[in-house]
């Protein structure tokens, strides 16, 4: 498997498109909001000649579904994501007001719930959904146990952990799962955060000042 890592700038996004030999891909968290951005991934995935399978969201906050009307009208895809976050899709538009921007498109119904143990296949890759709440109530994490890595959006950062004290959030659940479910992984694991820098697993249960 393959991986692209785009950083998106309203607020600094991690989005990654993954695709292996067969030239079937998956796009997880489209935080882009600017054009010459949304056109940026778009020469990606059509330069590579890319067939998009999925678009996929760790959750719904604002930040991570900017490029989901983007990619419905490009790519004819609906974002994936856990039921328990959907009510975010609702609360774009305040959101952003709260911040002092407009959207630029109004958002977009999901196309599909992902669950907890669920498998998002795409060529001979598969991604293993982990359901972590705490930072949102369906935050989830997509584990490829074959390539030793994961995609953990805002549940686990290099150094930190989701923010818990937005809607939904809860402090204590973030911590719990985080460690039932997570670090129970092995810890080469790579761990590709919605923001900032990857980290491995390892890492984490050694320094990550939360949990020493």
């Amino acid at each position: 498997m393959k991986i692209k890592r785009f950083e998106f700038n309203m607020f600094p996004v991690n989005c990654y498109v993954l695709w292996d030999e067969t030239q079937e891909a998956v796009v997880i968290d489209p935080g882009c909001y600017y054009d010459e951005e949304k056109q940026q991934l778009k020469g990606f995935i059509t330069d590579l000649q890319l067939q998009v399978k999925h678009l996929l969201c760790t959750h719904l906050h604002l930040d991570h579904i900017f490029g989901n009307p983007f990619m419905l009208q490009e790519f004819g895809l609906r974002a994936e994501a856990n039921q328990a976050d959907e009510y975010w899709i609702d609360e774009a538009p305040r959101q952003s007001r709260l911040f002092g921007f407009p959207l630029k498109e109004e958002p977009i119904p999901l196309g599909s719930y992902l669950h907890d143990g669920d498998l998002v296949t795409f060529g001979n890759t598969r991604l293993e959904c982990i359901h972590v709440p705490g930072h949102s109530p369906g935050s989830l994490v997509y584990y490829c146990a074959e390539e030793h890595c994961m995609f953990s959006g805002d549940v686990l950062f290099q150094g930190s952990i989701g923010r818990a004290d937005l809607t939904g959030g809860n402090f204590d659940e973030l911590i719990d799962h985080i460690c039932s479910r997570l670090f129970i992984l092995p810890n080469e694991t790579i761990v590709y955060p919605g923001h900032g820098a990857p980290t491995t697993i390892g890492i984490e249960k050694a320094e990550n000042p939360f949990f020493r």
